[in-house]
């Protein structure tokens, strides 16, 4: 299944599109969601800190390679909007090599520095043998998360978004089944939790590479495609290495933000872990949202439909501020029974940490709405470095604002307090430039 999306009803389409992808995310959300819970509920306080603080730079590990599949992804979709078919089969070999040998190399370098990684993250030595447990097994998953990333990007890149939420959802049951089954019945700890999540990951993205080489033969590189096209390599070079800045900027931001969490100790450790499960779950729609819509931009930029682009985005912003507005008022209000999922009731100083900064996030989830389309935008229109700039932006004011604030009175709220202040102004960024570079372009060849 597969559709151009520029033609057709724009809002329906986008949904469309999207749907899937909001669907995928969430269910790749419960790789860690399952880990967080089973973990939270049946080992304790300090193996959930320690698997919470791992999901932060499994994150920023990952955000790297995430971000170059999104790059090649972005230059497929607008060859395949262009009809450049030899084109878009010849990106794919060359950003299949190059995000594997990244990839490799990224591994290799993560195992070698373990330990120098501990202590930049500031890990208290309590919590340092649980880490390396899980994290020595769940760094065997970086090279399953590329082969998933790289091929469902390729995948949405012609339209189809459904196939990788098939193969996402078959692996998410697959791990919270093998998470119970290891760390209850087993009663391999953080180890197992870990391999759960690893072997699924594999399942999902073995899976989806085999199938798309079958049934997807546009996108299969032929004798001929196996080439070093410089034009070509230097395109989705833009693309891809500017995205994977963007996210791994974007996640670096969020790790030396963890790191000073981690130096208010376990119970705030703890806190953040399962909040930032339960934020990130709230606002995946959004973020996949502004993924398909991304796509619909780049389809139509290829095949130089400004019309369409200025529409998609009057109606991509209005559908993500609705839908920031009432997911908002459900966290804000669900704050409490939503941190019990995670915690023991019993541990009230948690659960009232991770309240507050459910209520201090939740209430500003049209920023980070607003942030994800702008990013979707300037990636589409081959703009990636504008990005990158409103990433800096957001994360920059944010660490700043986090260790200068938390050093106050303030605490811990101080750095609750300067995420949303960064999302607010990286929004003032990019809303500014388009009304300035591009609002008026659009409507003159409209």
């Amino acid at each position: 299944m597969q559709h151009s999306l520029t033609q057709g009803p724009i809002t329906k389409n986008i949904l469309l599109f999207a749907l899937p992808l909001m669907f995928g995310n969430l269910l790749q959300q419960m790789y860690n969601i399952a880990d967080t819970w089973v973990v939270g509920r049946f080992l304790g306080a300090d193996a959930l800190a320690a698997v919470g603080s791992s999901y932060t730079l499994m994150t920023f590990l990952t955000s790297i390679l995430l971000g170059l599949c999104m790059g090649s992804g972005a230059a497929v979709s607008m060859q395949y909007g262009s009809g450049e078919t030899e084109k878009m089969r010849q990106s794919v070999f060359q950003s299949f090599l190059l995000i594997a040998g990244i990839a490799l190399v990224l591994n290799l370098l993560v195992y070698l520095g373990l330990n120098c990684i501990l202590w930049l993250l500031r890990v208290p030595a309590e919590l340092c043998p649980l880490m390396k447990d899980y994290l020595l097994i769940i760094f065997l998953g970086i090279a399953a998360t590329f082969l998933y990333n790289y091929f469902a990007n390729l995948l949405r890149a012609i339209g189809n978004s459904v196939v990788p939420l098939a193969f996402l959802a078959v692996s998410a049951i697959l791990n919270v089944i093998l998470d119970l089954v290891c760390v209850l019945v087993l009663d391999w700890g953080v180890k197992g939790a870990a391999g759960a999540t690893v072997f699924s990951q594999y399942v999902s993205g073995v899976g989806i590479g085999l199938y798309t080489l079958k049934k997807f033969p546009q996108l299969c590189p032929k004798r001929t495609d196996c080439r070093w096209d410089r034009k070509n390599l230097a395109n989705i070079l833009n693309l891809s290495v500017m995205t994977s800045v963007q996210q791994s900027i974007m996640n670096f931001g969020i790790l030396m933000v963890q790191g000073l969490v981690n130096s208010f100790g376990t119970v705030i450790m703890a806190a953040f872990a399962a909040a930032v499960k339960i934020d990130s779950f709230a606002y995946m729609p959004v973020q996949d949202f502004g993924n398909a819509f991304s796509t619909y931009v780049a389809q139509n930029y290829g095949a130089n439909r400004p019309d369409r682009i200025k529409k998609g985005i009057r109606s991509a912003g209005l559908t993500s501020v609705l839908f920031c507005i009432v997911i908002s008022v459900l966290v804000c209000a669900f704050a409490a029974p939503l941190m019990g999922i995670f915690i023991d009731p019993a541990q009230t100083g948690i659960i009232a940490a991770g309240v507050q900064y459910l209520r201090i996030e939740g209430a500003c989830y049209i920023g980070i709405g607003v942030l994800f389309l702008l990013y979707g935008y300037y990636r589409a229109v081959n703009q990636p470095g504008m990005s990158v700039i409103l990433t800096i932006a957001s994360l920059g004011t944010r660490v700043a604002l986090a260790y200068l604030l938390s050093a106050t009175p303030l605490g811990v709220t101080g750095i609750w307090l300067s995420v949303p202040i960064g999302w607010a102004l990286a929004d003032a960024i990019g809303i500014g430039y388009y009304l300035k570079k591009h609002r008026a372009k659009y409507a003159v060849q409209a």
